[in-house]
């Protein structure tokens, strides 16, 4: 063994050897990791070896490396005790994108175990656990022991994760969200698949965002993370899939935190609110391919029918609802949803011209949702459970002037001003009919073409990983 392999390892070193383009081998990677796990290595360190990997990517090995030095620095879940197959879906972040509180729910009706570990609003996309947390008395928070007991209960839990499993994420995902360090395939790679991992997963769907409102707005960066995610948790011997989908407007008809599970919750009802469908169709096709990886249908296009018969004949439903109470969670508010929203101010924004909705920019309408009071400036922060927008009308539309385009609910009417502004720059109309609207669903990676897919030469390179 060299000198090399075992002399003491220096953070700027590392920061310096990425910053001018290296590779950092295992141990380098596991020492940044275990350093920011035990809080050793101090933020703004780590934050300036964020900022280099955004720089010049992290080559294929860097990635693994990392992904699985993070699965590793604490505690891992063991599902074996539940007595299903474990599977779980994760999405890359999107406007609107509540599929979680859906496909949970379903894949858990259809006998599978779904132990999810979520995250919070991360840049212009809304937090899985903000959104649940809009719920009184809803605990993201569980111990092992905790959210072993609500998947025995019933199948499904949503969580965060807990001070021992995956500790480097938790440091280094908001670290990310500070830094503008959020749109790496690598980095997004091993955050997604570290939490994922360490859960002890049988399989995973992975549905990866591209268009206006994606992190990675460019196709070919978006199928690029897909097939590295597909590749990589393969690799770590979990089946996975990732279904490439659009986020060129927002998914469903809302975007926020309680109006979101309000939206939902209409679904497991059975009912079809509009400008839902979206919706309800990516997040059963997602189920569908969560409940044939799971063994309990031979394709995906079966596993859709099993799961829409959970939609509807109401055992989705129950199984979101034993959810909630084993969570903590107040079911009653689901008696009357609409009078449990009470925003601080509400203003109904009107379309300024006739014509056809052209194009969103859904970036810019992801950050009007967080201004509004459902995101947060600061780590930490409080979110608003009320604030977000619903929208009239959708991406093709034709639309009058004066007509409304958006309900918009804020903290305060001082914080109105800023997100409606954005609303209207965000909107682009036209007098012609525009062309179509991109595909929800626009490809599907398996472990086959993902791996074919990084072994493109010329794809790697433009990745710079």
């Amino acid at each position: 063994m060299s000198d090399l392999a075992t002399a003491p390892l220096h953070v700027i070193d590392l920061i310096r050897k990425k910053r001018d383009g290296g590779a950092l081998d295992e141990r380098e990677i596991s020492f940044l990791v275990a350093g920011a796990a035990d809080s050793s290595i101090p933020p703004e360190q780590l934050s300036a070896w964020l900022m280099a990997a955004w720089l010049r990517g992290l080559s294929l090995d860097e990635i693994r490396a990392l992904t699985l030095a993070m699965r590793d620095s604490g505690e891992r879940f063991d599902p074996s005790r539940l007595g299903r197959v474990a599977v779980d879906k994760h999405s890359t972040g999107g406007v609107g994108d509540k599929t979680s509180f859906l496909v949970a729910p379903i894949a858990a009706a259809c006998g599978l175990a779904v132990p999810m570990i979520s995250g919070r609003a991360l840049g212009h996309t809304g937090g899985t656990l903000d959104k649940l947390e809009s719920i009184p008395g809803y605990r993201t928070a569980l111990s092992l022991a905790e959210f072993e007991s609500v998947l025995l209960k019933c199948g499904a839990s949503i969580a965060s994760q807990t001070p021992s499993l995956v500790p480097a994420d938790r440091v280094l995902y908001a670290l990310r969200d500070r830094t503008c360090t959020v749109e790496s395939p690598g980095l997004i790679c091993a955050s997604i698949l570290s939490k994922k991992l360490a859960a002890g997963l049988d399989a995973l769907v992975l549905d990866v965002k591209t268009g206006s409102g994606a992190f990675l707005r460019k196709r070919e960066d978006a199928e690029y993370l897909a097939s590295l995610m597909v590749a990589t948790a393969e690799a770590a011997g979990t089946r996975t899939v990732a279904l490439l989908t659009d986020m060129s407007q927002p998914l469903g008809c809302v975007a926020g935190n309680w109006i979101e599970i309000a939206e939902c919750v209409e679904l497991l009802r059975g009912n079809r609110p509009a400008h839902s469908e979206d919706l309800r169709g990516l997040s059963l096709a997602l189920a569908g391919w969560m409940i044939h990886l799971g063994g309990k249908a031979p394709s995906p296009e079966t596993g859709f029918q099993l799961a829409e018969a959970a939609l509807t004949d109401g055992s989705a439903l129950a199984v979101f609802l034993k959810m909630i109470d084993g969570h903590g969670g107040d079911i009653s508010v689901f008696d009357d949803p609409g009078a449990f929203h009470k925003p601080g101010a509400t203003q109904v924004f009107d379309v300024w011209e006739t014509g056809y909705i052209a194009d969103m920019d859904t970036t810019a309408l992801g950050w009007a949702v967080q201004r509004l009071g459902a995101g947060r400036e600061k780590t930490g922060e409080p979110v608003d459970p009320h604030a977000g927008i619903v929208f009239h009308a959708r991406r093709g539309d034709r639309v009058e002037k004066g007509q409304p385009f958006a309900t918009v609910y804020a903290t305060t009417p001082e914080r109105l001003a800023e997100p409606i502004a954005l609303l209207k720059q965000a909107v682009r109309i036209e007098e012609s009919r525009p062309g179509e609207v991109p595909a929800l669903i626009q490809r599907v990676f398996t472990r086959e073409n993902a791996e074919a897919y990084l072994a493109d030469a010329d794809k790697v390179g433009r990745n710079r990983e």
